[in-house]
């Protein structure tokens, strides 16, 4: 009897911190590192007789998220208070949205990888259940013998990014959450830095025999602190349900840890239903009520997204798949190719050159938090615009352009000047390059021989022989019709 194979199903509820400059529902400064508690007033704390005051700059913020992953926005949502004992919202409940989430359905689209990009092609999308706003929680920090609370950041506003059970690998997870985060960043949203809290996600696993429609059992998983750390969580915990149903064992619907140093989960509790936080509306906040003028101007203010850019590179400047994979995830980057290419002549070499040679010298520039910020660097879209025309008009070759990239960048002198002070344009003088070429064919009688019995390939060997004695200098094109029209005669 053949063992039973499993399938992952896979849902994350991913929590955004919308940048605004203050909280939810305060006018107290919403921010990061600032003294413990610090952040707070009478709102935040719970303090008797302090009301809360909708913030609309996170309302609308939670609507441009809602139109570019397309979902419904809501005409009328309302807010819900989730109850819940716990020192980290010291009002004992937390002003959120139950049933009437700002938004509803829409889609991630994610880059796929592997035998399911064979099958599936490079790009599929993840459905989403819904989008609802809530007010952030205080950050416990726990010690041997105590914990400690601090509520700076309590109250921020918070988007609960809530997906389908429609992922279906650990790679699956990664290719979301990064095409999400690509997606807020590009918007202005959030800087969706998880180091800072700023971008956290749960994932919900389950796993089932292979060709069941009905779905397993649910864990959470929490401690999930970098997007390498949902990948390896739900790849474990893939590996420990289906090694438990494989035992003959039973699974039980809980929450557990992920501890990324020893790479396993815990338990850590029974998971909570909906009814367990006693949800009912907020009597101090009336319901948001949106019109369709009002989605129309957030709608205009959305910017390119990354698959659109994309899928724009392509058709536009003929880039092929693998220049723009790596390109337009990065919108800074890809403003810098795109005020690159209105100074050049060839797109696909400027693509080229931006997405190896200044990404290498960005990544050697930086340090143990990351490559260098292309803001930083010395080099701009001119410096990349004149090399790539230098080798298109024959004035250097595409060896001295890599030899001249790396001074380029670490010293800002535009390329042309680093030519000139080395002396290293290219030689088209026709006369000069005929003699060369005519010494070289008398000094390589076998390599002679072999082109003309047929080898092609044996031209290279006085090419480089010619390229040798111009220490590189010649221009190759012209050095190869030299070379064949004396072979020929």
């Amino acid at each position: 009897m053949s063992e039973i194979q499993y399938e992952a199903v896979i849902g994350l509820e991913v929590h955004v911190q919308a940048e605004t400059r203050s909280k939810m529902f305060t006018r107290v400064a919403r921010g990061f590192g600032e003294p413990p508690n610090t952040l707070t007033d009478p709102v935040v704390l719970g303090l008797p007789g302090a009301l809360p005051v909708m913030n609309l700059e996170a309302i609308e913020k939670s609507i441009k998220v809602g139109l570019l992953l397309g979902c419904e926005i809501a005409r009328v949502c309302k807010w819900d208070r989730k109850n819940y004992f716990y020192p980290d919202m010291p009002k004992n409940y937390q002003i959120s949205q139950y049933d009437q989430p700002i938004c509803l359905g829409g889609e991630v689209e994610i880059e796929l990888e592997g035998e399911t990009r064979a099958v599936m092609g490079p790009h599929r999308k993840v459905k989403l259940t819904r989008i609802h706003l809530e007010e952030d929680v205080g950050k416990l920090t726990h010690y041997e013998n105590d914990s400690l609370v601090d509520y700076n950041r309590a109250g921020s506003p918070l988007l609960e990014i809530v997906s389908e059970p429609d992922l279906f690998s650990p790679d699956e997870v990664f290719a979301y959450l990064t095409s999400l985060r690509n997606s807020l960043v590009y918007a202005g949203i959030s800087d969706c830095d998880m180091e800072k809290g700023q971008m956290r996600c749960d994932a919900n696993v389950s796993v089932r025999p292979v060709g069941q429609k009905e779905l397993g059992t649910k864990v959470e998983l929490k401690n999930l602190n970098t997007i390498s750390g949902v990948r390896n969580g739900v790849e474990y915990e893939i590996q420990r349900q289906t090694s438990v149903l494989r035992e003959g064992g039973s699974l039980t619907q809980e929450t557990r840890r992920w501890n990324p140093d020893q790479r396993y989960t815990t338990a850590m509790r029974s998971k909570e239903m909906a009814h367990d936080y006693r949800y009912f509306p907020d009597p101090d906040l009336m319901p948001v009520k949106i019109d369709d003028a009002w989605i129309e101007r957030i709608r205009e203010e959305i910017p390119e997204m990354p698959f659109d850019k994309q899928r724009r590179f392509i058709e536009q400047y003929g880039l092929p798949y693998s220049s723009t994979s790596p390109l337009c995830p990065d919108k800074e980057l890809c403003d810098f190719f795109e005020a690159t290419v209105a100074r050049c002549k060839d797109p696909k070499k400027a693509a080229n050159w931006i997405v190896n040679d200044l990404l290498r010298e960005l990544s050697s520039a930086g340090d143990e938090e990351g490559p260098m910020p292309l803001g930083n660097a010395k080099m701009t879209p001119a410096h990349v615009a004149e090399l790539v025309n230098l080798v298109e008009e024959g004035s250097i070759s595409s060896n001295i352009a890599k030899e001249i990239f790396p001074e380029t960048f670490a010293t800002g002198k535009m390329p042309a000047q680093i030519v000139d002070e080395k002396g290293l344009k290219q030689t088209s003088d026709t006369g000069e390059l005929e003699t060369i070429c005519s010494q070289v064919i008398t000094d390589q009688p076998k390599a002679v021989e072999e082109f003309k019995g047929g080898k092609e390939n044996a031209i290279n060997a006085l090419k480089g022989q010619v390229m040798k004695a111009t220490r590189g200098q010649a221009n190759p094109k012209l050095v190869d019709e030299i070379l064949r029209e004396l072979l020929s005669q």
